[in-house]
């Protein structure tokens, strides 16, 4: 089983940071290549680019309330997310259907909720 990860080509978890201005701050985020990839793809299908992306989602989480005390981690999610609604079929992999096409109300209430997992690190086996 842990062939297919460890196998993977290393690239991918290899983090790079990117700098970007949101609202005239300069700010640095560091994630793994693999994240920026997705969320490359991800800011392509709306006609952004990743610090655009990036940026938008900042505004929509704080116009919501959200506190972004760890903004990475929540970048991380975004593009986690986006993957798995690929897969659940409620985002088109097609990516030239844009995500502001998507009627993301219908999707939220179709969406399960998932209760949160219950990891015991001292349970753990190797």
């Amino acid at each position: 089983m842990c062939k297919l990860f460890i196998n993977a080509d290393p690239e991918l978890w290899i983090s790079r940071t990117h700098s970007l201005r949101i609202d005239g701050m300069v700010t640095s985020i560091r994630m793994e290549n693999t994240f920026w990839t997705v969320l490359a793809e991800l800011a392509e299908r709306d006609g952004m680019n990743v610090p655009q992306l990036v940026t938008r989602l900042y505004h929509e989480s704080i116009d919501a309330g959200h506190d972004l005390g760890n903004f990475t981690s929540f970048l991380r999610v975004c593009a986690m997310r986006y993957l798995a609604l690929q897969l659940s079929g409620d985002v088109p992999r097609d990516n030239r259907v844009p995500i502001a096409s998507l009627d993301a109300e219908k999707i939220l209430k179709q969406e399960p909720k998932q209760p949160m997992a219950n990891v015991d690190a001292g349970n753990a086996t190797h």
